[in-house]
């Protein structure tokens, strides 16, 4: 009888390196999917990028392909030790707590200065050493990731195979900034679909900023406002998300840009040091990026204003169009809120890439 040879495990599609890949995105849900269809990942505060090996070289990528890399230059070394000749790996820039958690606002300070805390958090594979992978199901893509960055700085993203309910009640009660979903046989398809859907434990908006409070000579936040046509409407004061750093930066970039009279077209009745909404040019900060701090998505007060607003975040006027899930880059500008709210990495000389 002969011999018969095991038929090598499929592992995608010969082809040659695509360049970049526009991401799959997951669709907003309210409800976390339920049974054995799904896997759920925690989500993540961060930047979402798209990690290529290729060539000796390592590039990062935004989620809208720009180059990154110098920007990103820890991300590059720690991905230059993957166990690939070439790859392209999709994943989420974050910087860790020790309690588990992700903020935005804590990476916009961290990339302020080395960046050596920042690290890349991967949770998928689309392409490895001349093959595509993007047809394979997520599950088993997933596996083939995990094993290629074994032993690396680079973090893997662990599915979880329990009730997405439960992981959703349990991620918001501990902070976390949501849950993921993913059908576990589906394969990679750019654009949102149905196969990757996201339930967010803290809603999130970007608003006008207005004015911003003082208490004698104190930060005392910042006075926002939401544009409906040409109208600006008073939307909320944010008192938290501050720290003496932010605060101060956040002042001397508003300062250039007071006037004398409320910019809201319906007067409130509140004091504060107004600012030209929306202005441009240059550092100076035209929105702010706000978590509400609700449980329902519904809780606002009759007229449109937000309760529990804590700052996570801020745009300037000038903006490459970035950050992930918004049409603008956010400056460096808000510590902590808190839970509850062009240079190539070479291979061969990987020290190039360490931000240190």
């Amino acid at each position: 009888m002969a011999f018969q040879r095991e038929k090598p495990v499929k592992i995608g599609v010969k082809a040659p390196f695509p360049g970049f890949v526009a991401p799959a995105l997951a669709t907003a849900v309210d409800t976390v999917p339920k049974g054995t269809r799904w896997i759920h990942e925690i989500k993540f505060d961060g930047y979402r990028v798209q990690v290529h090996l290729r060539d000796a070289t390592v590039k990062v990528f935004t989620r809208r392909g720009n180059d990154w890399t110098k920007r990103f230059r820890k991300i590059a070394h720690d991905a230059w030790h993957v166990n690939a000749g070439s790859a392209i790996i999709d994943g989420e820039i974050v910087v860790p707590a020790a309690d588990g958690t992700t903020d935005f606002s804590v990476l916009q300070n961290e990339m302020k200065g080395k960046s050596n805390k920042i690290v890349l958090v991967a949770f998928d594979l689309l392409y490895r050493n001349g093959y595509d992978l993007r047809r394979l199901p997520l599950v088993q893509r997933k596996a083939l990731l995990k094993k290629m960055i074994d032993g690396t700085d680079v973090q893997f993203s662990d599915s979880f195979e329990i009730d997405g309910r439960d992981m959703y009640a349990h991620a918001c009660k501990v902070g976390l900034e949501g849950v993921v979903s993913k059908v576990r046989d589906s394969g990679y398809f750019s654009g949102r679909g149905n196969n990757w859907v996201k339930a967010t434990c803290a809603q999130r908006e970007t608003l006008t900023i207005a004015g911003f409070a003082l208490d004698g000579s104190d930060w005392d936040g910042l006075y926002l406002g939401r544009r409906k046509g040409s109208d600006l409407l008073y939307a909320g004061k944010v008192d938290h998300g501050f720290d003496k750093k932010s605060a101060a930066d956040l002042r001397k970039r508003l300062t250039p840009l007071i006037r004398k009279t409320q910019p809201y077209t319906r007067k409130i009745a509140h004091q504060a040091i107004w600012v030209r909404a929306g202005a441009a040019g240059g550092d100076r900060v035209s929105r702010a990026r706000c978590a509400i701090h609700s449980s329902r998505a519904s809780e606002r007060i009759f007229d449109g204003r937000l309760r529990s607003l804590v700052a996570v975040g801020a745009e300037t006027a000038r903006q490459p169009a970035d950050h992930p899930g918004r049409h603008s880059s956010r400056r460096d500008l808000v510590a902590a809120a808190g839970p509850a709210r062009s240079h190539e990495g070479q291979r061969s000389g990987a020290q190039d890439c360490r931000s240190r």
